[in-house]
């Protein structure tokens, strides 16, 4: 029963208020044996594949089609990275394998660990609004992030592999499926997310780190892109199970 739960067996809806996303570049060596043996990197160049950070302030979580009341608000921190799945009709899928999420609710902990794979823990989050930049820092999982609220002449991080934001929004999530691999049943399930409007503006990093990526064997993470969207409708389908071999 509680696997069966955990299959995202109904369909789900949100509305993000905000979602900033921060892309790392990695040499694909060193992400590709933090994936499952069911997918392949989605890579830049042959050279770059792509881990990204989430920090999305959530509102009215429920199952869709439920009303509002019932929904939950929380802040999530998603640390996904990109990925490719050949599907059983031999089509190909760009997508999502989350290692970790966080989140500052334990209600949310416990309902995200029962109905998801996505590895839920309950953080601190504190947010500070200053008059030219923002700062989202937790204490707990050691990450710290400043950026700026100005959106003028952005210009990419010093050291992105990207010549230019077009080239880095492939990049800029989300993508429309996420995926879970169950090694001993070979079977993946994929969840397809819907969304309404998504417009990512370039965003300014003025400082960053992360705690969790310090604990991950790579070398030396580059900050690719940053961008940040607003009040966004989402919704999640009802997760689909098929055999991989």
């Amino acid at each position: 029963m509680l696997k069966y739960l955990k299959s995202h067996p109904f369909a789900v809806e949100a509305f993000f208020e905000s979602s900033l996303v921060l892309t790392f570049a990695v040499p694909k060596e060193e992400l590709q044996q933090l994936i499952p043996e069911c997918l392949e990197l989605d890579t830049f160049q042959d050279q770059w594949a792509f881990i990204a950070v989430a920090m999305v302030q959530t509102k009215d979580l429920r199952p869709k089609g439920f009303p509002k009341w019932m929904g939950n608000d929380f802040f999530l921190i998603g640390y996904r990275i990109f990925v490719r799945y050949t599907n059983s009709v031999g089509k190909k899928r760009r997508g999502l394998y989350i290692l970790k999420s966080e989140t500052d609710t334990k209600k949310m902990e416990i309902i995200g660990n029962l109905f998801t794979h996505y590895n839920y823990t309950t953080t601190d989050i504190r947010q500070t609004e200053k008059e030219n930049n923002k700062e989202i820092e937790s204490l707990q999982s050691k990450f710290k992030v400043i950026f700026s609220k100005t959106e003028n002449h952005i210009s990419l991080p010093g050291n992105s592999p990207f010549a230019d934001w077009k080239e880095a929004r492939r990049f800029a999530g989300p993508l429309p499926f996420t995926f879970t691999y169950d090694q001993e049943k070979k079977e993946v399930l994929i969840i397809e997310g819907v969304r309404q409007n998504w417009i990512p503006q370039p965003l300014e990093i003025i400082s960053y780190q992360f705690g969790f990526l310090n604990t991950l064997p790579l070398t030396n993470p580059v900050l690719a892109n940053a961008f940040i969207i607003k009040n966004i409708p989402y919704y999640w389908k009802k997760g689909k199970t098929e055999s991989w071999k």
